[in-house]
């Protein structure tokens, strides 16, 4: 299976995804890993695939006491101790939104021990008009062993920081 995805960058930019497991861009060939389950054009929330169209991409988010603010001109959001994504599917109002963490709301929390989320751009996927149980927290993150995902795309942390220098904030990308 060959997945596209196509980033809007002045023109048009195009990246392959390749077996699952190579984003290509240009003359770059990165390594990266998608959901466990491969990919769904009806994403459920909890089913490990990722989800399938055309999406654009949000701020970046890190961990700023891990990572120095990456030269991009995306807009950088700190990750701070209280920051979470709703992914409670009987909440309407926080659904698969940036939450401040409560208890008696499921959540993604983004500040973790491990560094999956030391960098993480949300791409669009269920945002503008949320149906709930459909899928949230859909991000780029990072991984250190290519370890299939819960449904986001992961890159290695040098590479993911190559492709914030290409990406504007126009970009979008295409999962096919």
């Amino acid at each position: 299976m060959i997945i596209f995805f196509k980033f809007i960058y002045n023109q048009t930019m195009t990246i392959i995804i390749k077996n699952k497991e190579t984003l290509i861009y240009d003359d770059f060939l990165i390594k990266c890993c998608v959901g466990k389950k491969g990919f769904t054009l009806k994403k459920i929330e909890g089913d490990k695939k990722t989800p399938t169209g055309i999406f654009n991409i949000e701020n970046l988010y890190y961990r700023k006491d891990k990572i120095k603010k990456p030269l991009t001109s995306l807009r950088c959001i700190p990750i701070k101790k209280t920051m979470g994504w709703c992914d409670d599917i009987t909440n309407i109002k926080n659904y698969n939104k940036l939450i401040k963490i409560k208890k008696n709301i499921r959540h993604e929390r983004l500040f973790r021990k491990d560094n999956k989320y030391d960098l993480l751009i949300p791409i669009t996927y269920n945002r503008k008009e949320r149906a709930l149980g459909k899928g949230s927290a859909i991000f780029i993150h990072l991984t250190n062993n290519y370890k299939k995902t819960d449904g986001c795309i992961a890159l290695k942390k040098n590479d993911f920081l190559i492709l914030l220098k290409l990406i504007k904030k126009k970009t979008r990308i295409k999962i096919t």
